[in-house]
């Protein structure tokens, strides 16, 4: 008996150490592993203060009053961009106009009533694909489409609808996704109360996917504001000391203004410090929309949560 208990006493010690054992070795990895995606999320945050570090120390020097209020001088060797910004912010918003809401209701439709149908698998499936494709085609498709067929010329009105069409595949996915975040009770009880499909997804589930939709329409803003490739067959002037008086016209855009003066412009050398300050002003807008939309989520968070 009693070396039965003592084979039972070290088999239970072994099979406690062999536990031990295994625990200990299961935290030194989990330990490893958390290490190691930390390390890599502190790079990609290094990165980035690293390429805004370089292009502050290159571009402050060009900020000023004259050089945000001025139109470029001297073959863009000298004076500002302020058409440059002003021509961004019209495409910006002329873009938006077109893709918020065809973005928004598509993603209504394929949310609230087709899910699960053949057409919103085709419409997802061709939605995915749509936002692969890179952007100097749309350039190609809008210059072709909007430029030459229906006579807009190279104006803000063509390429808004370029980039509109560039960024509509972000906001349909962005909105179907924030539609189906919101558990389907909300929508089972507004319906068992007699309000209409209609009332509940615009009194209902639209105030609680707000938030969510925010952000993708804002990421879509952000995206468009630094494309140059549509914009290049569309829209975007050489240079043009002037502000546009018509959806007909042609404007300069800060990204473009940016490749020129890099790449091609009359004297490269002498607007190399323009071309950091064009750069700094591209990535404050950016910025300064993120910030917008971290406010605005904020914000209608809070008002769903009190409601």
């Amino acid at each position: 008996m009693k070396k039965e208990k003592n084979i039972e006493n070290n088999t239970n010690s072994n099979n406690s150490s062999i536990v031990r054992g295994s625990n200990s070795s299961k935290r030194w990895s989990q330990a490893i592993a958390f290490t190691i995606f930390k390390l890599m999320s502190y790079s990609v945050v290094a990165i980035l203060i690293l390429i805004l570090g370089f292009i502050v120390s290159k571009g402050i020097g060009a900020i000023s009053w004259d050089f945000l209020t001025k139109a470029p001088e001297d073959g863009m060797t000298k004076g500002g961009i302020y058409p440059a910004i002003v021509g961004t912010l019209y495409l910006v918003l002329g873009s938006s106009l077109f893709s918020f809401p065809i973005g928004i209701m598509s993603g209504i439709y394929m949310n609230e009533y087709a899910a699960g149908s053949k057409i919103a698998t085709f419409i997802r499936i061709m939605t995915n694909n749509l936002s692969g494709v890179p952007s100097v085609v749309f350039g190609l498709f809008g210059m072709s489409l909007f430029v030459n067929t229906m006579g807009f010329g190279d104006s803000i009105l063509a390429g808004s609808l370029t980039l509109g069409l560039l960024s509509l595949p972000l906001v349909i996915r962005t909105t179907e996704e924030s539609l189906k975040a919101i558990d389907f009770s909300y929508r089972e009880g507004s319906l068992a109360l007699g309000a209409t499909k209609l009332q509940t997804i615009r009194k209902v589930v639209l105030p609680m996917a707000f938030p969510n939709i925010i952000t993708g329409l804002i990421l879509s803003i952000g995206r468009v504001s630094g494309e140059t490739a549509p914009i290049l067959f569309t829209v975007a002037a050489y240079f043009l000391p002037k502000l546009p008086t018509s959806i007909f016209d042609q404007v300069m855009a800060l990204p473009y203004h940016l490749y020129v003066i890099t790449t091609s412009g009359t004297n490269i050398e002498a607007s190399r410090e323009i071309a950091y300050g064009t750069a700094l002003v591209l990535i404050f807008i950016v910025l300064l929309v993120n910030i917008l939309s971290t406010i605005l989520r904020n914000y209608f968070s809070k008002k769903v949560k009190t409601n």
